[in-house]
C-alpha cells in the first residue's frame, strides 16, 4: 500500500492498527507485477505447447487425408479401366450376335420354298 494511501485512510479516521492490518490484507491478496508476469509466462508457455500439439496433429491429418484421396483416385482408376474393358466384351458379344443373327436370316431365306441356292 502506497504512502499517500495510508494518509488519506489516516485522514477519514482510521488507526494505524487499521491501516496496518489492511495493508497486510491487501498484500497477501493483491498479485505483484513479478506474479503476472510469472503467470503471463506460464501461459505463453502453455499456449505454446498447445499450438504445438495441434500443428502436429493437422499434420497428421493431412497426411492421412492425401494418402486416401490417393487410394480413393487408383480405385477410380482401376474402376474406369475395368468399364472400358466390360464394354469392349459387350461391343464385342454384341458384334457376334449380330453375325450370328444375320447368318440365321441368311439361312432360313435359303430354306424357304422360292428361296435362292
Amino acid at each position: 500500500m502506497s504512502a499517500s494511501a495510508v494518509l488519506k485512510l489516516q485522514k477519514v479516521g482510521f488507526t494505524a492498527e487499521q491501516v496496518e492490518a489492511l495493508a497486510d490484507f491487501m498484500d497477501t491478496q493483491a498479485a505483484s507485477k513479478a506474479d503476472l508476469g510469472e503467470a503471463a509466462h506460464g501461459l505463453k508457455s502453455q499456449i505454446e505447447e498447445v499450438e504445438h500439439k495441434l500443428s502436429s496433429r493437422m499434420d497428421a491429418l493431412e497426411h492421412r487425408l492425401e494418402m486416401e484421396i490417393g487410394s480413393v483416385r487408383s480405385e477410380m482408376s482401376l474402376m474406369r479401366a475395368d468399364a472400358r474393358q466390360t464394354e469392349q466384351r459387350i461391343i464385342i458379344k454384341l458384334g457376334g450376335m449380330m453375325v450370328v443373327m444375320v447368318g440365321v436370316v441368311v439361312a432360313i431365306v435359303k430354306l424357304l420354298p422360292g428361296g435362292h441356292p
